[in-house]
């Protein structure tokens, strides 16, 4: 890859080793053909630039003057950012307990503060809280009262239709757009990881974010959410990984319960590929109990090896293309859900088909055939 040494640099700052045993790797990478802005937005790209801060500053004596000064402004522009998020955030958590909404916490904030201990050392970019299906109407009400508005707006009978098929809801805020996300399933539909968002709540713990004590995802839940999550994204980014990694050396991790659920739904290979690629990127190992409770998968090895060209390449795999169509079908280790992921996708309307033509309720049904319309002229046109 272009970038190599800049990417093998990212990949030690990232690592999940020792403090003196990640200075030693930083140190035998650093050299004069780094190229600093290069770098820079790697990291950004990958959501790790607080991490390489980090670790960069604990080797500043082989790191030029004009690199650190650079490095200092991103990180304090990244804390502004965390810090007005935690303004908003507890300004939406008194919002939503005020009109009696339960909601969970996840990613960004939550994890900054309880997974790496510091809000600042995480990127954040919005807020995200998962709530009921059945709340969706509540909150955009309450939230109204703040300033945020949807960043799409459906009619009832649309909205009603999206609740099941679709799986979130993004807002824009007085200071910008997307602040807010909201999420009902894990998931769009057409994924196939049936996980009912009710459990989540059951399983709640009860933390504390930006001084404000909410309940969020148990760590188990979390450890599969965000595996789901790096995975419907072809684990784009770093910061997916380290967020796993990090997770995955709690000691009172229960990996029985992690195991029985992913059996369950069928998702054992795509927490196996996490982990492996975990290992691969950043050196975090395969705890020993996760070995013992996921059952071993043959094919997730070699699906690590060619996500990983996806993650090390300057290129990213589009979301919208065969490639990426066909790889999710193969990490799903029971021909069932293969089969549900492929028809659902076929006959699963949304947004764009509602959109294309105006239907009147009644006739909702025929959304499945513009569906596959629109599906078979992408085919021709070659964009699928």
């Amino acid at each position: 890859m272009p970038l190599e040494t800049e990417w093998s640099l990212l990949r030690a700052a990232c690592s999940d080793v020792p403090a003196q045993q990640k200075r030693a790797r930083i140190r035998a990478v650093l050299g004069p053909e780094i190229h600093w802005n290069a770098l820079y937005a790697l990291a950004d790209r990958h959501g790790v630039l607080p991490i390489l801060a980090e670790a960069l500053l604990s080797v500043e004596d082989q790191v030029p003057a004009e690199a650190l000064t650079a490095l200092k402004q991103g990180c304090h522009a990244n804390l502004h950012r965390a810090l007005f998020l935690s303004r908003e955030f507890v300004a939406i958590v008194g919002c939503l307990s005020q009109a009696g909404i339960e909601f969970l916490p996840y990613k960004g904030l939550a994890l900054a503060e309880t997974i790496y201990g510091d809000i600042g050392l995480r990127q954040s970019g919005d807020i995200d809280l998962f709530i009921q299906g059945a709340d969706l109407k509540r909150v955009r009400q309450a939230v109204a009262e703040l300033g945020y508005i949807p960043h799409q707006t459906l009619s009832a009978d649309k909205e009603e239709a999206y609740l099941r098929s679709g799986y979130e809801c993004t807002f824009d805020g007085p200071a910008g757009k997307n602040l807010l996300e909201v999420q009902w399933a894990i998931q769009p539909r057409f994924h196939s990881v049936d996980l009912q968002t009710e459990e989540l709540f059951q399983r709640a713990v009860k933390v504390t974010v930006a001084g404000a004590e909410v309940r969020t995802l148990s760590p188990e839940d979390s450890f599969v959410i965000l595996a789901l999550h790096a995975a419907k994204h072809a684990w784009d980014k770093l910061i997916w990984l380290c967020d796993v990694a990090r997770i995955s050396n709690l000691p009172a991790l229960d990996w029985k319960r992690i195991g029985d659920r992913a059996q369950a739904l069928g998702i054992v290979r795509i927490l196996w590929v996490t982990l492996l690629l975990a290992d691969k990127l950043l050196d975090a190992p395969v705890p020993e109990s996760a070995r013992e409770h996921l059952p071993e998968d043959l094919a997730a090895q070699s699906l690590a090896d060619e996500v990983e060209n996806y993650i090390s390449s300057e290129k990213k795999l589009d979301v919208e293309s065969r490639a990426y169509f066909e790889l999710m079908m193969r990490l799903r280790e029971r021909s069932i859900d293969r089969i549900r992921f492929l028809s659902r996708l076929v006959f699963t309307p949304g947004p764009g088909e509602w959109a294309a033509i105006r239907l009147p309720r009644p006739l909702f049904p025929l959304y499945r055939l513009v569906r596959i319309v629109r599906l078979g002229g992408r085919v021709v046109r070659g964009r699928i």
